[in-house]
């Protein structure tokens, strides 16, 4: 039997806000266990919720950004479970008006494919705490300090068919969070995480099979991974004619297995109620307008620009625009460069991202500014270096040693342009090598390429290619 995976993610972006969603507790990341739980995070008595306005108007924004219905009155739910890092023994939650109602994201695949994927909502809620379970000799220690954190849930529809559509989704999700600067996407800190749920059905069967969620899977390697191996074992459960069981699982990633945590609750054991102790949200066209004006040009929408303004390929764009720091150096290099944007995109993409990967930085961390590159490529199209050359001041650049020009001058890398200086270097060469000469007007047309090479040593790289290669033939014929 043919099998077709059914796939939605829950994906948990922690807001970039400098206080929790409903006290004055700092959100700042790792600070001293339980120093930044306050009050109000654990629900002593008489203590009051108050909502965080910036919270709201993230959520709305993100709502703006995927065309989504933003709901005109929404409303805070207790969602009430036991767990030991959660001292209230509820979550404040939404539940049946959440702030953002259905929306969609494209996303990219293969040969430029785009999918549409549904977006069911997007809520808002506080995080709980967090259980250590190293260092305690058997016990467990609480770490309150997430509690109360912002986060807005983001639901997709069950339309991802495989692994791969479900990372892409993923990634397309964290790059907009980040777009929007409504989240720092930060994975290995928990700001960017998601949940997964998987099932699968006979292919062309309308009925949905029975699904298990994958928890808290906080990498794109992680995801794809966790998500291929539940596909397979449910495979293998059901054609040994065994059934699925609704269930939470967890990714071991060191075994490479999901195994069992706990059998999956439905929605009516967590007894949902409105929260007494918060009114609801309401929101008017006026206060979602002025959300709208906040913006930025989004990804596609850059893409789409870099692809007709500066003539990139759909995988060029696409890589550039995958961060907007990244898009915004790009910008700058390139008009630095004096509108150079396929050498500055070769650039970028080559050296300057091998450089950061190597040396484990982001872009906003780059030793060379996106000018000092810019000026860089500029003398590469005005001939003053080489390419080739380009490379050794790029490294110096790196290492900061000066711009681009301060380099080229301290360390004579100027390009030879004067066709006189070139001929002379090439009938040096032909005179010191009869025997290649000849066997070269011989037919034996390879050794062009030595003659070329014994030329650039002679210069020490410096002999314009273009030029050499053309003298050299004259002579050569």
């Amino acid at each position: 039997m043919e099998w077709e995976p059914v796939i939605g993610l829950e994906i948990h972006v922690q807001l970039a806000t400098r206080s929790k969603i409903f006290s004055a507790a700092s959100t700042a990341y790792g600070a001293a266990p339980n120093t930044q739980a306050c009050a109000v995070d654990l629900g002593m008595p008489g203590v009051l919720p108050v909502l965080n306005t910036r919270a709201v108007q993230m959520a709305v924004k993100f709502g703006v950004a995927i065309d989504a219905q933003i709901t005109r009155r929404s409303v805070f739910a207790r969602k009430n479970y036991f767990y030991p890092d959660l001292p209230k023994g509820y979550q404040i939650s939404q539940y049946e008006l959440p702030i953002v109602g259905p929306g969609h994201l494209d996303i990219p695949l293969e040969n430029d494919e785009v999918r549409r994927i549904g977006v069911t909502r997007a809520h808002l809620e506080e995080d709980a705490g967090k259980s250590l379970h190293e260092d305690f000799h058997g016990l467990s220690g609480i770490d309150l300090n997430r509690a109360g954190t912002p986060l807005l849930e983001i639901v997709s529809e069950p339309e991802l068919r495989s692994a791969v559509e479900a990372v892409a989704y993923m990634k397309k999700m964290h790059t907009l969070v980040r777009y929007l600067e409504i989240s720092d996407g930060n994975m290995q800190e928990g700001s960017f995480r998601c949940d997964a749920n998987v099932s699968v059905r006979p292919r062309g069967q309308a009925a949905l099979g029975t699904r298990t969620e994958l928890k808290n899977l906080n990498s794109f390697r992680f995801v794809e991974r966790a998500i291929n191996i539940e596909i397979e074992r449910q495979i293998d459960v059901l054609e040994s004619g065994g059934q699925v069981t609704q269930e939470t699982r967890l990714y071991d990633s060191a075994r490479d297995e999901t195994r069992a945590m706990r059998s999956k609750e439905e929605a009516f054991d967590y007894r949902y109620f409105p929260d007494p102790d918060l009114l609801p949200v309401v929101l008017d066209e006026e206060t979602i307008e002025a959300v709208r004006q906040t913006l930025p040009e989004l990804p596609d929408a850059r893409r789409a620009r870099f692809m007709a303004d500066f003539g990139l390929s759909s995988y060029e764009a696409g890589v550039l625009t995958a961060s907007r720091e990244l898009a915004e150096y790009y910008e700058a290099a390139q008009t630095a460069a004096g509108g150079e944007y396929r050498l500055a995109a070769s650039w970028v993409m080559g050296e300057l991202m091998g450089a950061l990967n190597k040396a484990g930085l982001e872009i906003t961390a780059c030793p060379v500014s996106a000018s000092s590159l810019g000026a860089m490529i500029r003398r590469i199209s005005d001939n003053t270096i080489s390419g080739k050359i380009a490379k050794q001041v790029f490294v110096a650049m790196w290492q900061g040693e000066g711009d681009a020009d301060a380099i080229i001058e301290q360390q004579g890398l100027r390009q030879v342009t004067d066709s006189d200086v070139i001929e002379q270097v090439i009938e040096e060469i032909l005179a010191a090598n009869p025997e290649q000469v000849a066997q070269y007007r011989g037919g034996k047309e390879k050794l062009f390429g030595f003659f070329v090479g014994q030329a650039m040593k002679a210069t020490r790289g410096k002999a314009n290619p273009a030029q050499l290669n053309e003298l050299l033939k004259k002579k050569l014929s």
